[in-house]
């Protein structure tokens, strides 16, 4: 199951990149690299903008300043065809999930893929990934009725459901216990030897020793 790639240069590089919120720095200016097949996980403290960076690589904020390319694209002021980008270029597991709560964790896994695949594909896909992720039982079941942990597993199953070239996971272990975390933890090693690249804000150690690279991101400083 190969993802193709886009160019031959990373799949994900950040050069210069910084953000600010009015008077505060979200993201000191931060360079980042990341080669294709590669898994890594960035980590630092609460508040250095680690969630920033990931919001940015898939295109749901402008940097306020430098170049981001991801999966052969640059993004910022410009840039075309955002929605196909983070449809099809990224596939993002955010930490607090944005699942939609009216549909069942199979109907969330299959949404991602509206106008991207046929019926009967995205049927097969969404099985195949709860199962992966150890979630056929609560495949009718809606995010309320799902525990944390559940309702983490059904956001990396959405983000993986494209088959994107780039997965960006905002601590994807965190409320997981450890046979869950090995779960994703062996499908994000599984994508990156077929071609796919993993980055993951984590405080996890387990998502950690288990990447290929750690990137550690200092703690932003406030000014003026």
């Amino acid at each position: 199951m190969s993802r193709g790639n886009h160019n031959d240069g990373p799949a994900i590089e950040a050069r210069g990149v910084s953000k600010r919120y009015g008077r505060t720095v979200a993201l000191a200016p931060i360079d980042l690299s990341v080669a294709r097949g590669e898994f890594v996980v960035l980590v630092g403290p609460s508040g250095c903008g680690k969630s920033t960076l990931v919001n940015m690589l898939g295109a749901l904020e402008r940097s306020d300043t430098g170049v981001i390319e991801v999966a052969g694209h640059r993004l910022g002021r410009g840039a075309r065809h955002l929605n196909h980008f983070r449809r099809m270029e990224v596939g993002i597991a955010f930490q607090l999930h944005n699942l939609i709560p009216r549909l069942t964790a199979r109907e969330n896994v299959q949404a991602a893929m509206l106008g991207a695949a046929r019926r009967r594909d995205r049927v097969e896909r969404s099985e195949e990934l709860l199962d992966a992720l150890d979630l056929t039982a609560r495949a009718n079941d809606r995010p309320p009725t799902l525990s944390g942990g559940e309702r983490q597993r059904v956001a990396i199953a959405r983000a993986l459901a494209n088959k994107p070239p780039v997965i960006l996971a905002d601590e994807p272990t965190g409320s997981l216990d450890d046979d869950a975390a090995e779960l994703v933890i062996d499908i994000f090693k599984e994508w990156c030897l077929e071609g796919g690249t993993v980055l993951a804000v984590s405080h996890d150690p387990r998502l950690s020793s288990a990447g290929d690279r750690v990137v550690t991101i200092p703690v932003a400083a406030e000014g003026g």
